[in-house]
C-alpha cells in the first residue's frame, strides 16, 4: 500500500502541534513493512527519501495567503500520481487532499487537528481569506473517505461544526508522543544558558502568540505568583501585529512588576526544550481551544506537572486529581463563549482560578514532582506512536 501523507508543515519546517504529529506519524509509519508512506509539504526543498516539496507559486506571489496555499495545493495534487490514498492535516493540506482524491480516484482521509470554524479569530490573520479556507475545510470534511479526530472531543467539535459528515467516518486516534525522544534530562548548564536559574522554582509557557493559545490570559495569572517563580515563555510566530503588541505589553508590565520573567521568542531546538521542560516545576497550557494538546504530553513525558484548560482534547490527557488514575495535574474550569471563539465569559475568574492552580503547586514541589512522575508513565503507557500508526493503519485499511 502507498500512503501519500500531505502537509504544511515538515520537519525542518514545524512550528505547531500538527506539524509535530505529522512527523512522528510518518516516522512511526515508515519502520512498518506493509505500506510506503510518501509526503507532500510545504517549503524548501528536503533530501529526505520518499519526501517532496513545494513552494509558493510565483504567478500567486502577490496574492492572498489563502490563495497561496491553494497554488501549493494544486501542485501536491498533481504530485501525488500513483498512490493508493491520500492522508492531509489542517485546512492548509486538505484542497490538496480533496483534489488529489477526485484527481487519481483515491479515498482522502483527513486528520482533525483543528477547526477553522472554533478559530473565528483567523479572519484578523486572513481576512477575506478566511473564508475560503472555511470552504476548503468544509469541503473536504464532507467528501472525505474518513477523519480522524485527535480526541474525543475533536471528533464531537467535528459533527456539531459539519452536521452533514456521516458520524461513521469519523474516527478518533489520540495524537502520540515519542517518549524516547521526549525524556528528562538534568541539565542544568543548559538551563542557564537560556537566561533561566535551574534552582529556582519555574512556570514555563510553549506555543505560538495566538488566540488560541491564551497567552494573554496567561500573562496576567502570573503576575499573582509567588516573587521567587520564574516565568519562562517560549513564545513566537504571532498570528497577528495586534496580538504581539498586546503580548508585548503584558510582559513589559510583568517586568516592571518582578524578576525571573524570560521570553524566548526564537524557536529552540527540541534538546533545549526538554532541559527547560525537565527542570520547571510546573508546565502551563492556557489554551482556550486544544483538539488535544501534544506540548502537555511533551511536558508530561519530561516528568513535568501541568496546570491546563479543562477544554476540548486536553481533559483526555492531563489527569486531575480527581480522576480515576493518578494525577498528572490540574484543570482549571472555564466557561466560554458559544461563538466558536473558546473566550472565557468570565475571563477574570478564569485568570484568578489559573493563578491559584499554578501558586498550589509551585508552592508545593513535592506534590507537583509526584504528578511529573505520573504524567511521564501516562504518557509511556498510553500514547506511544506504535500503537497510534496502527489505529491510523485501521482507519486506512476500512476505506480501501
Amino acid at each position: 500500500m502507498r500512503v501519500d501523507v500531505l502537509s504544511k508543515e515538515y520537519p525542518p519546517e514545524v512550528y505547531g502541534g500538527a506539524g509535530v504529529h505529522v512527523a512522528e506519524l510518518v516516522r512511526a509509519l515508515r519502520a512498518r513493512d506493509d505500506l510506503t508512506a510518501r509526503v507532500h509539504a510545504f517549503g524548501a526543498p528536503r533530501e529526505e527519501p520518499l519526501t517532496s516539496s513545494y513552494a509558493d507559486l510565483p504567478d500567486l506571489g502577490d496574492a492572498n495567503a489563502a490563495l497561496r496555499t491553494m497554488g501549493v495545493d494544486l501542485a501536491i495534487a498533481a504530485g501525488c500520481a500513483g498512490t493508493d490514498l491520500v492522508h492531509s492535516h489542517t485546512w492548509y493540506a486538505n484542497f490538496a487532499g480533496h483534489v488529489a482524491g477526485l484527481l487519481h480516484d483515491v479515498p482522502h482521509v483527513v486528520s482533525a487537528h483543528s477547526l477553522e470554524p472554533l478559530r473565528p479569530w483567523k479572519a484578523e490573520q486572513l481576512g477575506g481569506g478566511y473564508r475560503l479556507s472555511s470552504w476548503v475545510e468544509r469541503t473536504a470534511y464532507e467528501s472525505a473517505a474518513a477523519v480522524i479526530a485527535v480526541s474525543a472531543a475533536m471528533r464531537d467539535d467535528v459533527l456539531r461544526s459539519y452536521p452533514a459528515v456521516d458520524p461513521d467516518r469519523v474516527h478518533t486516534v489520540h495524537n502520540g508522543i515519542d517518549t524516547a525522544l521526549w525524556t528528562p534530562v538534568d541539565d542544568p548548564e543548559r538551563v542557564r544558558r537560556l537566561g533561566v536559574d535551574p534552582d529556582r522554582p519555574s512556570v514555563v509557557f510553549v506555543g505560538r502568540i495566538t488566540r488560541q493559545k491564551g497567552l494573554p490570559l496567561f500573562l496576567r495569572a502570573v503576575a499573582a505568583l509567588p516573587p521567587g517563580v520564574q516565568v519562562v515563555l517560549c513564545a513566537g510566530a504571532p498570528d497577528t501585529p495586534e496580538i504581539m503588541a498586546e503580548v508585548e505589553a503584558l510582559v513589559a508590565d510583568l517586568r516592571a512588576g518582578r524578576d525571573g520573567v524570560v521570553w524566548i521568542a526564537d524557536m529552540l531546538p527540541r534538546a533545549d526544550v526538554v532541559a527547560l521542560l525537565s527542570a520547571a516545576t510546573v508546565f502551563a497550557c492556557p489554551s482556550v481551544y486544544e483538539p488535544l494538546g501534544i506540548v502537555n504530553l511533551e511536558a508530561m513525558a519530561c516528568e513535568t506537572a501541568v496546570v491546563a484548560t479543562a477544554t476540548g482534547g486536553i481533559p483526555e490527557v492531563v489527569v486531575a486529581p480527581d480522576g480515576a488514575a493518578e494525577p498528572t495535574g490540574l484543570l482549571v474550569p472555564i466557561e466560554q463563549a458559544d461563538d466558536g471563539s473558546g473566550t472565557p465569559l468570565d475571563p477574570d475568574r478564569y485568570v484568578a482560578d489559573f493563578a491559584e492552580a499554578l501558586t498550589s503547586l509551585v508552592t508545593d514541589p513535592d506534590r507537583a514532582a509526584a504528578m511529573g512522575r505520573a504524567g511521564r508513565r501516562r504518557a509511556v503507557e498510553s500514547f506511544g506512536w506504535p500503537a497510534i500508526a496502527e489505529r491510523t493503519m485501521e482507519v486506512y485499511r476500512s476505506v480501501l
